[in-house]
């Protein structure tokens, strides 16, 4: 006998009432069932069974994520074997560049800031760990998607499209796709202005047994990326720290 689906929806439907404190930043009652096409009634029994567990806060008459996320975040975060060995190795070569250093993993066809190291020249984007972006607009994406299988980029090209952040975004797949064959070729990424105008990046990806974890890049304002000579520095750095992260990874303790 298959499933029931009311339990199913009624999962779902907690999940998208998260989702949208999220997007809200805290929301009554009236206001979610408005955007759900629910019944005030309904959404608030919801409401009420979520904020009897640790996800959920009522404050005044609002209701908002708690903070136990950063805690559940957290824990993710500082269980990632990739995270511990690639901490202090980010943390030197920020100290070397005194660039802004990110870690990027894939999660659903996005990129993923898993982890941001700053130095005292770093841009200021508002990024944080947990932030998505599309995979083709960064070159950490980009460096991602060049050593995915084929069918699984056509599968996300098909799923999220390609989205056009700035005039310089790629939107089309053949374009895209011959970017990929030259990150392989090259091993490594470039681009500037194709996510934010004025920000480029520089990344290498993160590769164990052939298989793709990850990936690091500098971010820099778009005059120092077209800079030749300091763009090969920080390739040059960001190679030396993903060799040392890989055996780290492979060997370490």
């Amino acid at each position: 006998m298959p499933p029931k689906r009311t339990s199913l929806t009624t999962v779902e439907r907690a999940f998208e009432i998260l989702d949208l404190l999220w997007e809200l930043d805290g929301a009554g009652p009236s206001e979610l069932a408005g955007r759900m096409g629910l019944p005030d009634s309904t959404v608030y029994d919801y409401l009420r069974s979520l904020s009897e567990t640790k996800y959920v806060t009522r404050d005044d008459g609002e209701y908002r994520l708690s903070s136990y996320f950063l805690t559940i975040g957290g824990k993710m975060k500082y269980r990632n074997r990739l995270f511990q060995v690639a901490k202090p190795e980010m943390k030197r070569v920020v100290s070397e560049t005194d660039e802004l250093i990110g870690l990027t993993l894939e999660n659903e066809g996005r990129a993923v800031v898993y982890h941001q190291e700053e130095g005292r020249q770093a841009l200021s984007l508002g990024t944080y760990s947990g932030a998505t972006t599309p995979l083709h607009t960064v070159a950490t994406g980009k460096a991602i998607l060049a050593h995915l299988p084929e069918e699984r980029v056509d599968e996300i090209i098909e799923t999220r499209g390609l989205e056009q952040r700035t005039e310089h975004s790629i939107t089309d797949p053949a374009e895209l796709k011959a970017e990929l064959a030259e990150i392989r070729e090259t091993g490594h990424a470039v681009d500037w202005d194709e996510q934010v105008i004025g920000m480029g990046m520089a990344a290498v990806p993160i590769l164990v047994n052939d298989e793709i974890l990850g990936s690091f890049g500098i971010v820099v304002p778009t005059g120092r990326i077209r800079d030749s000579s300091y763009r090969s520095v920080l390739l040059q750095k960001l190679q030396e720290m993903t060799n040392t992260v890989t055996i780290n990874y492979q060997y370490g303790n």
